[in-house]
């Protein structure tokens, strides 16, 4: 089993995540995802794993978010992956994925992704 954590390590709820799949003895891949940002591709992917809309993965409250003129449409999916790729602040952490199995978490609360360990 591999698992991905999409993490922000300037976020306690993503490090609590991390922390917590670490103890489970579960050392996910890391994807730094300010610095590596997901495709809108992905974004959907994303999305899917978690059985949710694609503007379920943004952050509202994200200053990138509110001051926002360019924002696409919620109900534009493809478009709104996109714009949330070329933003990534305004994408919802930490997201635990395991793409063997087809599922994902996000991580608040952090116990959340307590289903994805072995």
């Amino acid at each position: 089993m591999t698992l991905t954590i999409y993490h922000n390590p300037r976020c306690s709820k993503s490090r609590a995540t991390l922390s917590l799949l670490q103890d489970a003895g579960v050392e996910p891949n890391v994807v730094l995802y300010l610095d590596t940002p997901p495709s809108g591709e992905r974004i959907q992917a994303l999305a899917r794993l978690l059985g949710v809309p694609v503007s379920d993965l943004l952050r509202t409250g994200e200053a990138d978010v509110t001051g926002a003129t360019d924002l696409p449409d919620p109900a534009e999916s493809a478009a709104l992956a996109e714009w949330i790729s070329r933003h990534p602040r305004s994408l919802q952490r930490p997201i635990v994925v395991d793409d063997e199995a087809g599922r994902a978490r996000i991580g608040r609360p952090p116990e959340s992704v307590r289903d994805l360990l072995p």
